[in-house]
Parts: structure tokens; C-alpha cells; sequence
């Protein structure tokens, strides 16, 4: 899959059979468009196309009016959900900064610069609900009467169900929000993911093991930044490590933006995922993770971020999430129900 970052870039089809959306998450409706996209593309001989935006237009109008709070919850980084396109078998993927002068374009000049001058559609699959061009004033009707006019066929998908459900990205937030991993899964069709490399940070889970003996280096973690300050998932969750060894690592794991307290503190301010491996091999060493690619499976959720007031409470409170972490996987090895283990707790932005 080729990966192109706007329209006028060398090396693009000159002609693509094609859909557009903002594909966060790549749940199981954009999977049945991206398949039925790759279908009609091959009847025509035409390489398949998804062409996605960032920031999601979303994201951008929320920074221009000054309201952050109209800016939706990410469910992926860009690097994941280029990664979830890959896996659905496109030819391309075009990325189309969204900045003014994209939002400012007439449906009209969106079809004629974009998709015609720019990308050569000449068949484009749109859902249901699509809207395009300044305003959002383009729908389906007005794209289908402008092909149907300038030579491009135009189809629409209606929406993807499961279990009665519409599948969608809104949908998969709240799932994530309210720490419904098993429900996020059945929408994605897959497990909930976070992948990235593994960066440096302020190594305060091997402090613990200063303030309390037997713990051998502490709660060593690996950290990934996600890419968004709003990801619709938070908390601290069981997890499934892959990447640094050939089987799948479990641990446990913090999804949250830290407000630094530590002005030297690399990654103070952003979201991080950190994760802690109940097993650490000994064959990585003590620093064998860093600038790994790793993915890290979310699959339960245990509970929501704590205040702790000193580090010997925090480290109390680490090691009763690591037995709880053990417990669940304990559980699936013997085929029990895992009853969701969240509990109401005082609720903050500062842990690892």
C-alpha cells in the first residue's frame, strides 16, 4: 500500500477507483466499504483508494472557534489506523491536511481539484451519512448528479449493522469510554490496539524499587505517546505486549496525560501509554525495550486513574493492579467470565 500525504504528489494513480472518511478506528463498517471498494476497483481494473484527512475536520474547527470540547475523542493514531487500512488490502491512501483551504473549497471545486484534477476518481463509494465541501453543504444526491454529468460513477453503502447496532466510530467511543473493552472489540472486529515505538520517560517506576525492598528494578514501563491529547480510551487496563518477543507478554497498563511535576520530564503534558510487563524476559536487559515498534492489546479494563499522595501508596496501589492483571489473565486460561473490575475511585491525571 502506498501512502501519499496530499494530492499532488508523484506517483499516484493516474485513475483510482475510491472512498473517503475519516476512518478512525477502521471499525467493521469501514471494513465492509473498504472490501466492497476493493471489489468494484478490481471489475474496473482500478487501483482502490481511501482518501482520509488530518486533523480530523472535527479536531480542526474546534481549534478555530476556540471550543476544544467540539473536538471528538480519538479512538487511533494515525499510525494505527494506516496500519488497519494496510491490513484491508488498499493499493493507496492519500492524506489531505485539513486546513483552511480545503474547508473553504465549494462542493463543486471538491470534486473538480480533489477527486477529478487531483486523484483521477473515476468511481467513488460513499456512506450514507456523507457530507462534503464548505459548510458540508455536498451530500450523496449532489455527488451522484455531478458524476452523472462529468463521467464518474458515484455509489452509496448503507450503514453496517451488528447485533442491531450501526456500527461506528461514535459508537466505538463510547464503548471505549465507559470502559467497555469486550464491546469495542465486537464493533472493530478486532481487539483494541495501540501500537508505536517505545520512548524514555521519567524511569519513576524503577524509583519505586528504592522505597520498597523485593521489588528488584520497580515497575519498569514501556512508553508509547499517543498521538492525540484526546484518546477515547483512559484508565488502567490488562494488556497483551506484542513485539518484543514471540509470544505476546501480559501486563498491565496506564492510558492518560500526566501533568508533569518535573520540569525536566521529556513527555510531560502528553498522552502516554504505559505499560508494565507482569514477566519482564531477561534476555531484553534493562533497557532492551526502548525504540521497539510494539502493539499493545487493551482488553479489560480494571479501573480509572488514582491520586496516590506519596510513592509508597503508589507503589501499594501498582502492585494490587498487577495481581488484579494476573487475576484476569488467571481467569481466561481457565475459561471463566471476567466481571468488569472497574471501581469508583478518585479520578486523576498522574500516575508512572
Amino acid at each position: 500500500m502506498k501512502i501519499f500525504l496530499g494530492y499532488r504528489q508523484t506517483g499516484l494513480a493516474p485513475a483510482c477507483a475510491l472512498t473517503i472518511g475519516n476512518f478512525d478506528g477502521v471499525h467493521r463498517g469501514h471494513q465492509a466499504m473498504l472490501g466492497l471498494l476493493r471489489a468494484e476497483a478490481a471489475q474496473r481494473g482500478l487501483p482502490s483508494c481511501a482518501v482520509t484527512f488530518e486533523p480530523h475536520p472535527r479536531d480542526y474547527f474546534a481549534k478555530v472557534l476556540g471550543k476544544p470540547e467540539l473536538a471528538p475523542a480519538r479512538v487511533g493514531t494515525l499510525r494505527d489506523k494506516l496500519a488497519q487500512l494496510r491490513v484491508c488490502g488498499l493499493d493507496q491512501v492519500v492524506i489531505l491536511p485539513f486546513n483552511h483551504a480545503l474547508a473553504s473549497l465549494s462542493p463543486q471545486a471538491f470534486i473538480d481539484e480533489v477527486l477529478l484534477g487531483g486523484l483521477g476518481a473515476r468511481y467513488v463509494l460513499v456512506g450514507d451519512d456523507f457530507r462534503f465541501g464548505a459548510q458540508r453543504a455536498g451530500d450523496y444526491e449532489l455527488l451522484d448528479r455531478i458524476g452523472q454529468a462529468q463521467g464518474f460513477e458515484v455509489a452509496r453503502m448503507n450503514s453496517y449493522e451488528v447485533h442491531g447496532v450501526r456500527v461506528s466510530s461514535t459508537e466505538v467511543r463510547a464503548a471505549l469510554a465507559a470502559g467497555d473493552m469486550a464491546g469495542a472489540e465486537r464493533l472493530l472486529g478486532r481487539p483494541y490496539t495501540i501500537s508505536g515505538h517505545v520512548v524514555h520517560g521519567r524511569k519513576l517506576g524503577r524509583k519505586l524499587a528504592e522505597s520498597a525492598p523485593g521489588l528488584g528494578d520497580g515497575f519498569r514501563t514501556l512508553n508509547l505517546r499517543f498521538d492525540h491529547w484526546k484518546p477515547a480510551a483512559s484508565g488502567i487496563f490488562a494488556v497483551l505486549v506484542h513485539g518484543l518477543t514471540d509470544q505476546p507478554l501480559p501486563g498491565v497498563a496506564n492510558l492518560g496525560i500526566r501533568p508533569s511535576l518535573d520540569p525536566n520530564d521529556v513527555n510531560g503534558g502528553r498522552v502516554l501509554l504505559e505499560t508494565h510487563c507482569l514477566d519482564w524476559p531477561p534476555h531484553l536487559g534493562g533497557d532492551g525495550g526502548y525504540g521497539k515498534i510494539i502493539r499493545v492489546e487493551l482488553l479489560h479494563k480494571l479501573h480509572d486513574e488514582l491520586k496516590y499522595d506519596s510513592l509508597d501508596a503508589l507503589t501499594r496501589g501498582i502492585a494490587q493492579d498487577c495481581l488484579d492483571a494476573r487475576a484476569f489473565f488467571a481467569a481466561q486460561r481457565s475459561g471463566n467470565d471476567v466481571a468488569p473490575a472497574q471501581t469508583q475511585r478518585q479520578t486523576t491525571r498522574d500516575r508512572i
